[in-house]
């Protein structure tokens, strides 16, 4: 158990669809409970299966199962490391607010064709910071969020860290705890069939449609990503978070054994 303080709590400006996590940080370690399901458990499993891919190990956040306990009351939570290494995060919207006095969601959506959504996304982001190849990691951005379902990546949690002084770079993959079904509170209710609900999750980059999501990406700037995991890892993975019910551990389990079956071109 983690017992933390307000000293501890951090507030960010990021926005979320799905509401806002308590965060905290201390000692380089950041925590995030959950808030409307099992969004710890989701974080948790996505960035150890991460590591089952062909990504690096500085490409994607690593995150813990954890039990914190603040103001007396106990939650589930994930915690990780801090990958700043000094520098800022900045969300692609707070960065063209602050830039041009508009968001890039704004710019996103002024257009109706899909494909070109993603082009003004990556050719604008790489205008303002001087990054390259910001369509590959927005190729392996958008599998991770198809493959594991999270419904919660848009402009306002997609990031780059910048120094302040003009130089960006590109953040590591994170936040992916709205993955996996974890809104058991209002959208994903642990009453329903897993299989039924994954029918309803919709993406918000740049349409609804993960498939469509991804078809573009690769068309555009190439598959990036393969992975090589299969049932005896997902489980052990999952039973180690034994904070969360069997109940919840099995239907998490059962997502990620069935987008593997959907996507199964992405495994070697």
């Amino acid at each position: 158990m983690i017992h933390l303080q307000d000293a501890d709590m951090k507030v960010f400006n990021r926005q979320s669809s799905k509401g806002n996590q308590l965060k905290f940080r201390r000692d380089g370690i950041w925590y995030k409970t959950d808030y409307l399901g099992y969004e710890g458990l989701a974080e948790y499993v996505i960035s150890k299966l991460l590591a089952f891919s062909d990504l690096s190990e500085d490409e994607y956040v690593e995150y813990e199962p954890e039990k914190i306990e603040y103001n007396g009351i106990e939650f589930n939570a994930c915690s990780s490391k801090d990958f700043t290494n000094g520098w800022n995060l900045i969300t692609l919207e707070r960065l063209f607010k602050n830039t041009y006095g508009y968001g890039l969601n704004q710019i996103i959506y002024s257009t109706p064709d899909h494909e070109e959504r993603l082009k003004i996304l990556v050719e604008q982001v790489e205008r303002t910071t001087g990054l390259k190849a910001f369509g590959t990691y927005m190729s392996k951005l958008l599998t991770v969020d198809a493959l594991f379902l999270n419904e919660d990546r848009h402009t306002h949690n997609i990031a780059v860290l910048t120094n302040g002084t003009g130089d960006f770079r590109i953040a590591p993959i994170f936040d992916n705890a709205a993955g996996l079904l974890s809104d058991t509170s209002m959208e994903y209710p642990m009453s329903k069939d897993a299989m039924d609900l994954i029918e309803k999750v919709k993406a918000k980059t740049f349409c609804e449609s993960f498939e469509e999501q991804l078809e573009i990406a690769e068309k555009m700037y190439g598959q990036s990503i393969h992975f090589s995991f299969g049932y005896n890892e997902v489980k052990a993975i999952v039973e180690k978070a034994d904070m969360y019910s069997e109940e919840i551990r099995q239907r998490v389990i059962e997502v990620v054994m069935e987008m593997r079956r959907k996507y199964q071109y992405l495994f070697k």
